[in-house]
């Protein structure tokens, strides 16, 4: 090894160059896996500590599992007041809950678009937070400053909810509305009563279904008092 270190400390400028770029190259290779392999694990302690959201009293059925925060999905902005809660579909027919939080997760390193929701409900009734409810989401346009958007998966292209999907959706704006002290009657309502936007698909076309959403909403609150 002394030989070695000689010979290059000897040797033309070029050579010596030359050696100083290869072992640079080599420390920033070990760097990155180290630094990227380091990264993930804190990242997997960090999902395993934040299993509850401080700013609510989360029911044991919601599973939280924060996106991290960027500007694209997750800006970390405080939401000052809760005034409603806003429905949506993902529009990606057979998704799952789990695929649509790596989409939004994902959205910190693609920059594609801007976009998020506080939670999402899976096609087999699982829930997950992503938001805490103290930040906004991008999900409703000019009412992200005051409300909670709440995604919900779809089995196919009209829309419609599974009964899992919809047994979830009602028990959460239930627990929702009692946590903020919402009328689920007037203070739940689509994306599209914001913004015109066929959001959730089904329960546009189909206004009774979306009155009887509301109603069954009602009815819960009332069988957890």
């Amino acid at each position: 090894m002394e030989n070695l270190i000689r010979k290059i400390k000897y040797s033309p400028l070029w050579v010596r160059l030359t050696a100083a770029l290869i072992i640079i190259a080599m420390l920033c290779t070990v760097f990155f896996f180290v630094g990227k392999r380091f990264g993930t694990v804190v990242e997997q302690k960090v999902t395993l500590l934040a299993d509850t959201d401080p700013a609510w009293n989360k029911p044991d059925y919601i599973t939280y599992e924060p996106i991290v925060k960027n500007e694209y999905s997750r800006p970390g902005t405080y939401l000052s007041e809760i005034n409603g809660l806003v429905v949506h579909y993902v529009a990606n027919p057979g998704t799952s809950a789990a695929n649509n939080r790596s989409y939004f997760n994902g959205l910190a390193k693609s920059g594609a678009t801007w976009a998020s929701s506080h939670f999402i409900v899976g096609l087999e009734g699982e829930v997950l937070q992503l938001v805490p409810l103290d930040e906004i989401a991008y999900c409703s346009n000019e009412r992200n400053k005051d409300t909670i958007g709440i995604e919900c998966c779809h089995p196919d292209e009209t829309g419609k909810f599974s009964d899992e999907t919809y047994s979830s959706l009602i028990t959460l704006l239930a627990d929702l509305c009692k946590e903020y002290k919402l009328d689920p009657l007037t203070q739940i309502i689509r994306h599209y009563d914001v913004t015109g936007k066929m959001c959730p698909l089904y329960f546009v076309e189909h206004e009774d279904e979306w009155k009887g959403l509301l109603t069954d909403v009602a009815a819960a609150m009332t069988e957890k008092e």
